[in-house]
């Protein structure tokens, strides 16, 4: 008889589960995430987990949900409204950034309490900083969809350069070499801002960016 892997004897809560699926999750994606696979990193039946979840959707939601809850409360604290937006959007854009597939399982179940979380977070900021509730709404739409767009396609771009052994400076700087050979008369913007790509730093930018849309947020106070 084929030697089976030793089952674990501890108690296997939920939190253990979600915390070994988001582990799956950030090595191989969502093809990776299998009960098979997952019963394998537990050391455990395949009832111990149904216990827990009913399938994979219910487990991608919750490994999404707890990814989200832990930077809202790491990024929780008492600085004025402005700078804690600042915080809020980089937190999300890191954590994108480490766990791609939550900016996916984001906009796949938007009714899911971690993009409440971030809304409720970002409106309540908003409205600490004084935007009228005429634009509350519309602001807070404008800026959460700029925070996990960027970093949605930031994560992609990154989990695309990585599958095919591409570096992010050769990628850069074969664009940016393209963009500087058009003709500048018809693509004057573009020509000018070669140099810019290449050297540009996505966080940064992105920052630059929520910077951008609180200064005009600022006008409607």
């Amino acid at each position: 008889m084929a030697n089976r892997a030793p089952r674990r004897t501890d108690g296997l809560s939920k939190d253990r589960i979600v915390r070994a699926a988001a582990g799956i999750l950030d090595d191989g994606g969502e093809a990776a995430l299998t009960f098979r696979a997952l019963t394998a990193r537990l050391s455990t039946g395949y009832g111990a987990i149904y216990h827990h979840v009913a399938n994979k959707s219910e487990l991608l939601a919750a490994a999404t949900d707890d990814v989200i809850a832990r930077v809202m409360t790491g990024t929780a604290g008492d600085a004025e409204p402005r700078e804690a937006l600042r915080t809020v959007a980089l937190g999300l854009f890191d954590a994108i950034d480490a766990h791609p597939w939550v900016g996916a399982q984001l906009s796949r179940e938007p009714w899911r309490p971690a993009l409440m979380e971030i809304y409720e977070r970002v409106g309540s900021l908003l409205d600490a900083l004084g935007v009228p509730e005429r634009a509350l709404f519309d602001a807070a739409g404008a800026l959460v969809n700029y925070v996990l767009g960027v970093a949605g396609q930031n994560a992609a771009n990154a989990r695309l350069l990585t599958s095919g052994q591409g570096d992010r400076s050769a990628f850069l700087a074969d664009v940016s070499a393209r963009w500087a050979s058009l003709d500048p008369d018809r693509y004057p913007f573009v020509h000018r801002a070669a140099t810019h790509l290449r050297e540009h730093d996505d966080r940064e930018q992105f920052l630059a960016g929520v910077d951008f849309f609180l200064a005009g947020i600022a006008t409607l106070r």
